[in-house]
């Protein structure tokens, strides 16, 4: 990527870190039809990730970002709380007014149900156009070695949200390769944010954390009001909550190993 410009590299290694989302769905293909309890073991499994990584691979980053453009501790809390009540707020209002029941469609019996699912998706693709964004903004600076460590570490996170992503179509009743196309087609967004992070680096660096917030926002609102009581409401023993742990424990291992 040496001879690459900053903006191609930034495209190409976003890329390379939103296909990632199609490796970590690869168990998927290998399962049989999940049962009730396996259902709310997955579902219970991508919301410890998508916990993890709000707070993890979006806050966190976004604090990091702002005081090293020379905020405060508490300037940069105060912007990504800002963020973070701005994203939960969209995606209540949408959950709320928006046609989103036009969505719940698919095998699954419950439209209720189909409808949580769809948030979720739509959520974790939400939050997969910062992480791209960030991927580009490292090679946009002209580091190629923090960029292709960014979109190293940044892939390697999407394995288990590409799982995520499959396990709630699954959910859904989607068959093995309709849900490995849809993990794939949630990580295919991180391109996009990385063209267009590396381009924008220069005009507008403030713009980053923002995005980082109103991702996590929506992914910890969604995850909290909809998916979390929802495979309570469907596990009849501990399988959603142990798969919830798993989740945010291996994420937020991830998370903090690749720094």
């Amino acid at each position: 990527m040496e001879s690459l410009s900053p903006i191609a590299a930034g495209g190409l290694g976003s890329l390379a870190a939103g296909m990632m989302t199609a490796v970590g769905a690869v168990p998927l293909l290998f399962f049989r039809k999940a049962g009730v309890q396996t259902q709310s073991a997955l579902l219970g499994f991508a919301a410890g990730v998508m916990l993890a990584a709000s707070f993890f691979s979006l806050i966190i980053p976004g604090v990091d970002v702002l005081q090293a453009g020379g905020a405060s501790q508490a300037a940069a809390a105060g912007v990504m709380g800002a963020a973070v009540l701005i994203g939960a707020t969209v995606i209540g209002l949408m959950n709320r007014f928006a046609p989103v029941d036009m969505l719940a469609i698919g095998p699954a019996g419950s439209r209720d149900l189909s409808r949580r699912i769809w948030l979720f998706i739509i959520a974790i693709t939400l939050h997969n156009f910062p992480e791209g964004a960030a991927v580009g903004v490292s090679f946009g600076g002209g580091d190629m070695h923090q960029g292709l460590s960014t979109a190293l570490g940044i892939g390697i996170q999407n394995m288990p949200e590409g799982l995520a992503v499959s396990a709630a179509m699954a959910t859904l009743g989607y068959g093995r390769w309709p849900a490995f196309a849809a993990a794939l087609a949630s990580g295919l967004v991180e391109p996009v944010g990385g063209l267009i992070g590396a381009s924008v680096v220069d005009l507008l660096p403030g713009a980053l954390p923002w995005g980082l917030g109103l991702a996590a926002g929506a992914m910890i609102y969604v995850v909290t009001a909809e998916i979390i009581p929802e495979t309570r409401e469907k596990s009849k023993g501990e399988g959603s909550m142990i798969g919830l742990m798993i989740g945010l424990v291996g994420m937020m291992f991830l998370d903090i190993a690749l720094g």
